[in-house]
C-alpha cells in the first residue's frame, strides 16, 4: 500500500525525502526543537532520471518506498551528491546496491569523499566541473560549485526548466513541519537560526555563491532541510543581508552567575541598553538554547558576556559559549565583559583574549571582587551608555 507522502511540486519533480520529527540534536551540538527533514528530490526526464541527494541513515527504506510510488528505483540514472555529509549522502551505499546502473554525480572533491566515506567505486562516479550540464530529456541539470557551504566539496544543482535551485544546506532550516515556506509563519526566524549555526562562519563564501546564482531564473528553492521556498525573493534577500554581515541596533547578552554577583551587573547593563533604544536579547547560559543564542548573533551589533572566575579562569559554561562565538564568527563589532571573583581573578584576561581574537572591539570590561557596590553598578551603567552610543553610531 502506497501511504507515504510524496509531493510533486513541479512537473515531474518530486519531494521524496524524510521527516525526522523526533531528532533533538545535530552534530552533538545543535538543538533541534522542531525536528528536521532530510530532503531528497526525484526528477523524471523524457530520457533520463536523477535523484538529488539522499537521506539520513535509518531512512533508507522510506526513501526507496517513496521512489517506487513514481518509478522503479532501478530506473534512476544519476544520483547527485551535492554534499557528502551523512544526513544527505548516508543512503548512497543502499541506493547504489539497489541500482546497479546509476552513477554518482559530484565534484572532484566530492568524489574523493564518496570513495572514502561510502566506498563508492571510481567507475561509478561522474565528476562534474563548475557550470557543467547533464541532459535528462526536456530537463537540463547545471552544477554550480559552492565550496565551504559548508564543506569543501559542496555544489548546487540547478534545473533550468522550470528554474529550480537545489542548494543542499544553503537556504535550509531545521523544521520537520511544512512542505512549503508559506506554511510556516515564522520561517525566517528558523532560517536565521539555521544560517547562524551552519553558514555564519562562511559568510565570505556565502556572498560568492550568491553572486554566482544572481543571474539565474530561480522560481523555486528546494534545500535539503526544511520547507521548499516558493517565495524565493524573501529567503534570497535575507541571505544577502546575513552574508554581508548586516546588523541591527541590537546587543546579545549571554551570562552565567554563581552567587548572583555577575547577574547583579548584567541586569543594569541590559536595562541601560534598552533605555538607550538598543534591542537586547538576554540569555542565561544555564538554561539557554544554543540555537536561540546563535539566531540572535546573526544580526547583533554587540555582544555582552558575563561570567565569574572559576578555578582561575572563566566559568566553564561561559568559556564554552565564548569559544563558540569565536568559532561562529558573528558580525558583531563591539563587546563588553562583566566579571566577579571571590578570592582570585583570571576570567578577565581569558575573555579579553577570546573576544580580541574574534575581532570584536572591547568597549569596556568591569571586574569586581564579591558583590558589586553602588559605585560598581554606576560604572556598569556608564559602560552600557558608551556601548549604546557605539551601536547607534554605526548607522551614521
Amino acid at each position: 500500500m502506497d501511504w507515504r507522502n510524496v509531493v510533486e511540486f513541479s512537473d515531474d519533480v518530486y519531494w521524496v525525502g524524510a521527516r525526522d520529527w523526533n531528532r533533538r540534536l545535530f552534530d552533538a551540538l545543535i538543538p533541534l526543537p522542531k525536528g528536521t527533514t532530510y530532503n531528497s528530490y526525484l526528477i523524471v526526464g523524457e530520457k533520463k532520471n536523477a535523484l538529488i541527494d539522499t537521506v539520513n541513515p535509518g531512512f533508507e527504506k522510506e526513501l526507496e518506498e517513496k521512489i517506487r510510488q513514481i518509478i522503479d528505483p532501478k530506473d534512476v540514472d544519476y544520483l547527485v551528491m551535492n554534499h557528502a555529509e551523512p544526513d544527505h549522502a548516508g543512503t548512497i551505499p543502499h541506493f547504489l546496491d539497489l541500482n546497479s546502473k546509476a552513477v554518482l554525480v559530484t565534484t572532484s572533491r566530492g568524489a574523493k569523499m564518496a570513495e572514502t566515506f561510502y566506498k563508492v567505486p571510481e567507475k561509478r562516479i561522474k565528476i562534474v566541473s563548475d557550470q557543467e550540464t547533464i541532459e535528462l530529456g526536456g530537463k537540463t541539470l547545471r552544477f554550480i560549485e559552492a565550496p565551504m557551504l559548508h564543506w569543501p566539496e559542496t555544489m548546487f544543482t540547478y534545473l533550468s526548466q522550470p528554474g529550480i535551485l537545489f542548494p543542499c544546506d544553503f537556504f535550509g532550516s531545521h523544521l520537520a513541519k511544512g512542505v512549503y515556506d508559506d506554511e510556516v509563519e515564522d520561517l525566517i526566524v528558523h532560517a536565521r537560526r539555521y544560517f547562524g549555526e551552519i553558514m555564519m562562519p562562511f559568510r565570505n563564501m556565502a556572498e560568492k555563491a550568491l553572486e554566482k546564482i544572481e543571474d539565474l531564473r530561480i522560481n523555486i528553492i528546494a534545500p535539503s532541510h526544511g520547507p521548499i521556498h516558493k517565495n524565493t525573493q524573501r529567503i534570497l534577500e535575507a541571505y544577502k543581508r546575513w552574508a554581508r554581515g548586516e546588523t541591527r541596533q541590537k546587543a546579545t547578552i549571554i551570562y552565567v552567575t554563581m552567587w548572583k554577583s555577575t547577574e547583579k551587573m548584567i541586569h543594569p547593563i541590559a536595562e541601560t541598553l534598552a533605555a538607550e533604544n538598543i534591542e537586547i536579547a538576554l540569555h542565561d547560559l544555564t538554561s539557554a538554547d544554543i540555537g536561540d543564542i546563535v539566531e540572535d548573533l546573526v544580526e547583533s551589533r554587540a555582544i555582552v558576556l558575563g561570567a565569574p572566575t572559576a578555578l582561575g579562569g572563566m566559568h566553564p559554561i561561559a568559556l564554552n559559549a565564548a569559544q563558540l562565538v569565536k568559532a561562529l564568527r558573528p558580525p558583531a563589532k563591539f563587546g563588553a565583559f562583566l566579571t566577579s571573583y571571590g578570592w582570585g581573578g583570571g576570567a578577565l584576561r581569558q575573555a579579553k583574549e577570546i573576544l580580541t581574537s574574534a575581532k570584536i572591539e572591547i568597549v569596556g570590561a568591569i571586574e569586581v571582587k564579591g558583590p558589586p557596590s553602588e559605585s560598581d553598578i554606576q560604572q556598569v551603567i556608564e559602560l552600557g551608555k558608551t556601548l549604546a552610543r557605539k551601536i547607534s553610531n554605526e548607522d551614521n
